[in-house]
């Protein structure tokens, strides 16, 4: 089941606990991918991941949000010139290898075909490339509220989608949580969302965040082993088989008599 863009507007700009989320995610985010450290790069997101994006709008080369076909598409950002995309979800209109930082957020849980767009995803990074991607935990009191985005498609463990990952060919760098609020409206888990994400982060084995986060690059590694040998001729090699001649007409001694002329008989 896919999400529709203007369930995930609504909830991400116009509901307070969406905007809430919203900032939990873009500070994790920023955490490890700092805008000044993105500077010159190509960042893109995928699914709904343009709530991440804005912090990048000033320093990245450029930043495209990617909206699933099945999804729909909203302009984005608002004022400023278009960075959003429709898309194929397993057709990228991405060169390959081009994308330096990619975000994927309400992107691989509805997804119908999640290998196929993993692979979308490692051919448009580039070589060491990184990709963020948030899921919902299946632990969580979010993956159980169909109130909220999170609680559509399927819902994963730390486990499931790294070793998700590594099938698609990306390498796990780093892994962590957010979201430890409950998915309430109530003033005070909203005014308290802060205290319960620095409390969340330092005893994690209690309290179940609601969104996982995973970090995975692209590793190329040169082939290993025996490589295929190049054979280059001699010169010697390349004459094989051409007959020197035995006494060059130079070569002739100055008392040497040379041939008599063939005469035309009468």
């Amino acid at each position: 089941m896919h999400h529709d863009i203007d369930q995930l507007r609504r909830f991400y700009y116009q509901r307070a606990l969406g905007r809430v989320v919203q900032r939990i995610l873009r500070d994790r985010l920023t955490e490890r991918w700092a805008p000044g450290g993105c500077t010159g790069m190509t960042v893109a997101g995928f699914g709904f991941a343009a709530p991440m994006l804005r912090p990048y709008l000033a320093t990245a080369r450029r930043v495209t949000a990617l909206m699933p076909g099945q999804q729909g598409v909203m302009p984005w950002p608002v004022g400023m010139a278009n960075h959003a995309v429709l898309c194929d979800e397993t057709a990228w209109p991405i060169e390959t290898g081009s994308i330096d930082r990619l975000v994927m957020l309400h992107g691989i849980e509805t997804s119908e075909h999640p290998r196929e767009l993993l692979a979308e995803a490692w051919r448009c990074l580039g070589p060491g490339g990184r990709m963020m991607v948030m899921v919902p935990n299946r632990a969580g009191l979010w993956a159980a509220s169909e109130r909220t985005p999170f609680g559509y498609g399927r819902a994963y463990t730390t486990g499931q989608i790294e070793a998700q990952m590594r099938a698609a060919g990306l390498s796990p760098e780093w892994h962590g949580s957010a979201v430890y609020v409950p998915p309430s409206e109530r003033r005070f888990w909203l005014r308290s969302a802060q205290f319960w994400e620095r409390l969340g982060l330092r005893i994690s084995r209690v309290l179940i965040a609601g969104v996982v986060l995973v970090e995975l690059s692209k590793q190329t590694r040169a082939p290993v082993g025996p490589g295929i040998k190049v054979h280059v001729p001699s010169p010697l090699e390349l004459l094989d088989g051409a007959v020197r001649p035995a006494r060059s007409p130079a070569g002739l001694a100055r008392n040497e008599p040379r041939p008599a002329p063939l005469t035309q008989r009468p």
